[in-house]
């Protein structure tokens, strides 16, 4: 008997972090087709009086929004990293380890539309917030005590987002997160030997391949990692080897935009849901010396497993031994790539 990916278990090697993932393709022996459970239909207002995010409201800590008509940031009410935190550490006999962290937190709203999520906006419209994010990553990388920038989103009530009206987040720190640690290590240990970007090599596999592709533009890629822990977890790379959001040039931010929405429009017209996901940048620390090695790519991790209502848990083997699914990430590209890069409609 051959050994086949398709079809029997085996571990996969994630080259970003240098960690496995379990998948037993086994498990599922027909083509999965996706159980479409609609949800009622999505009739949040344009506008909402008691949201603290829409323009023009109170918010908790009783600062006044402003009447925004485009992408619009300000430092997060309930940061979990402050400015003001006094430095120190403690140490007892390398056993009880801790140091302080600072940095600031802030929400950035897609939109003065209490309502509109991104498959739903205008690429012109994510264009804008392309420019925020670049904006507040060129502000912030600009104070010499930050040394990361994480720009995310949690989407859905499942992940933990406390409010509706569609935003994301940033959070500078003083320090370098585990996972971007762990990217930098495997990106440059690559680049020393190679002399080339470690992603850019991968993509290039990728697009000769074409077994994981959801769908490219002239600048970016969407693809499920081969080495993808979540069912639906998909990528974003951009064909360019640059190391920050903010080194994007006109096209490339209007591709990027057109890249989100397809992706999440993709995501949205699979179970014919508002599809719930974290999603985030990863990029180069900043005010860190030369980090040429990093190429810049966009992780989306989507909690959902066979329809709107069935979420995929990290339990048992996978919490204290090893991460394990059973699709494969070449059945799920396939079956992204097949829907409509059209978004259906939430609100009909």
């Amino acid at each position: 008997m051959k050994f086949d990916v398709n079809e029997h278990a085996h571990r996969r090697l994630n080259i970003l972090t240098g960690e496995w993932v379990l998948v037993s393709p086994h498990r599922m022996k027909r083509p999965w087709q996706g159980k479409v459970e609609a949800l009622p239909a999505n009739n949040r207002p344009q506008y909402d009086p008691k949201c603290y995010l829409c323009p023009g409201n109170t918010r908790a800590d009783g600062s006044v929004n402003p009447n925004y008509t485009a992408p619009y940031s300000f430092v997060n009410d309930f940061s979990a990293l402050l400015t003001d935190t006094p430095s120190g550490s403690i140490n007892d006999d390398d056993l009880i380890v801790a140091s302080s962290e600072s940095g600031i937190c802030k929400v950035i709203c897609f939109s003065p539309r209490h309502d509109l999520t991104l498959p739903q906006m205008e690429v012109e419209e994510i264009g804008k917030l392309v420019e925020l994010w670049q904006k507040e990553f060129t502000e912030l990388s600009s104070q010499p005590n930050i040394r990361y920038i994480q720009i995310f989103e949690n989407k859905g009530e499942i992940m933990g987002c406390s409010n509706p009206h569609p935003h994301g987040q940033i959070w500078a720190s003083s320090d370098i997160p585990l996972e971007i640690h762990k990217e930098t290590i495997r990106q440059q240990e690559y680049f020393a030997k190679n002399g080339k970007s470690l992603l850019g090599a991968y993509l290039k596999k990728e697009l000769s391949l074409k077994d994981r592709l959801v769908y490219q533009n002239e600048h970016f890629v969407v693809l499920v990692p081969f080495w993808a822990v979540w069912p639906y977890e998909t990528m974003i790379v951009s064909k360019r080897h640059v190391q920050y959001v903010t080194e994007f040039n006109e096209e490339e931010k209007i591709s990027l935009s057109d890249a989100l929405k397809v992706l999440t429009s993709k995501y949205d017209n699979l179970f014919k849901v508002s599809f719930p996901y974290s999603a985030g940048m990863h990029q180069a620390p900043v005010n860190d010396g030369d980090h040429k090695a990093w190429h810049w790519h966009m992780h989306f991790y989507p909690p959902l497993l066979r329809s709107a209502t069935v979420k995929k848990f990290m339990v048992g083997y996978e919490m204290l031994a090893n991460p394990q699914r059973d699709i494969t990430p070449e059945r799920v590209a396939a079956q992204l790539r097949e829907l409509s890069n059209v978004h259906f409609s939430i609100n009909a």
